[in-house]
C-alpha cells in the first residue's frame, strides 16, 4: 500500500486547509487511519484517527472543535479538513494505515503499517 498526503500550503491564520490522502495498492488490507504532523526538532505527534467504517473518530485535544477527519473508502482517501488555523499548527503532516488484525492502534505514534509522504502546512500572515 502507498499513501501519498496532499492538499498543504501557506494560509493565514484563522483560514482553512482540506488535507487528502490517497491510497494504492493492496487498499483491501487497511483498517484505521490516522494523521499525524512533525516539526524539525520535535517528535511527531498524532492528531486524527478515524476507524474503517468512519464510525468512530479520535481527535488530538489541540485541534477538536477545529479539525474533522474523515474517509471515502469508495475513493480510498483519507481527508482531513482543517478550519481556524493557527501558526502551531505549522508541520509537515502526514497520513498512516494500519491493516486489518495488525497491532498498531491509532494515535500511537510509531507501529502503523503504512507511512505516506507528508504535505506542509504553513500558517503565517
Amino acid at each position: 500500500v502507498q499513501l501519498q498526503a496532499s492538499g498543504g500550503g501557506l494560509v493565514q491564520p484563522g483560514g482553512s486547509l482540506r488535507l487528502s490522502c490517497v491510497a494504492s495498492g493492496s487498499t483491501y488490507s487497511i483498517d484505521t487511519m490516522g494523521w499525524y504532523r512533525q516539526v524539525p526538532g520535535k517528535e511527531r505527534e498524532g492528531v486524527s484517527c478515524i476507524s474503517s467504517s468512519g464510525g468512530n473518530t479520535y481527535n488530538a485535544d489541540f485541534v477538536k472543535g477545529r479539525f474533522t477527519i474523515s474517509r471515502d473508502n469508495a475513493k480510498n482517501t483519507l481527508y482531513l479538513q482543517m478550519n481556524s488555523l493557527k501558526p502551531e499548527d505549522s508541520a509537515v503532516y502526514y497520513c498512516a494505515a494500519g491493516i486489518l488484525g495488525g497491532t498498531w492502534t491509532c494515535p500511537e505514534i510509531y507501529g502503523m503499517d503504512y507511512w505516506g509522504k507528508g504535505t506542509q502546512v504553513t500558517v503565517s500572515s
